[in-house]
């Protein structure tokens, strides 16, 4: 089956990505983390069996790697203000390819080709909660569904439990429940899951420059 995987994702630029890192890391070292965990996001992406990798990003690219990465991928622009505003406007621009779409972020790279492609295996949705109490992955038939998150508040203890309230009618496939890199305390327990990664490497050179 082949499904549109749509993966929100911020430019790493410094000041801008991942600034509750800040500190103890600085910036430049946020920006390096978050450059390395959308590489390994994108990655898994594009190992997926039947997966098409749709990035809808905010902000221009100023990263060699990054660009490389994302020449790879379909490239659609944010938009929007709210975080939940650009999720509804993603899937709507995503909704031409007629393919039922599993979204995440790029702030879990443990993620991985065999979890993703298991994710996508749902009937009218699916949910991942965080253990952070929001989300991480959000499957739909049909992706202008996600119109139900436009009223849903983001980046809260309760934005799990209101998305899935939202989703009220539709059968919702849970999905395993991982956790995404907010604070150090999680990118270093995320670390440990993927020793091996872009994104354990980023987080160890950040300590040893320290």
């Amino acid at each position: 089956m082949r499904f549109c995987l749509l993966i929100m994702a911020k430019s790493p630029v410094p000041g801008q990505v991942k600034t509750r890192l800040c500190p103890p890391l600085s910036a430049e070292e946020a920006a390096d983390v978050a450059a390395a965990s959308l590489l390994d996001t994108i990655s898994a992406a594009l190992d997926t069996s039947g997966a098409v990798p749709v990035v809808a990003l905010a902000g221009m690219v100023r990263r060699e790697d990054v660009r490389d990465a994302l020449a790879e991928c379909v490239v659609i622009p944010q938009r929007g203000v709210s975080f939940a505003e650009r999720l509804v406007n993603a899937h709507a621009d995503i909704a031409r390819f007629r393919m039922p779409v599993l979204q995440i972020g790029m702030d879990t790279p443990q993620v991985t080709p065999s979890l993703l492609e298991s994710c996508a295996e749902f009937g009218e949705a699916a949910l991942g909660f965080a253990l952070d109490g929001g989300w991480w992955a959000l499957g739909l038939r049909d992706p202008l569904r996600a119109e139900v998150l436009r009223d849903v508040p983001m980046s809260r203890a309760d934005t799990g439990a209101l998305t899935l309230e939202a989703l009220h009618g539709l059968e919702v496939r849970p999905l395993p429940m991982l956790s995404d890199v907010d604070t150090m305390a999680d990118a270093r327990a995320v670390a440990r899951l993927v020793p091996g990664s872009r994104f354990a490497a980023a987080l160890t050179q950040a300590a040893v420059a320290r």
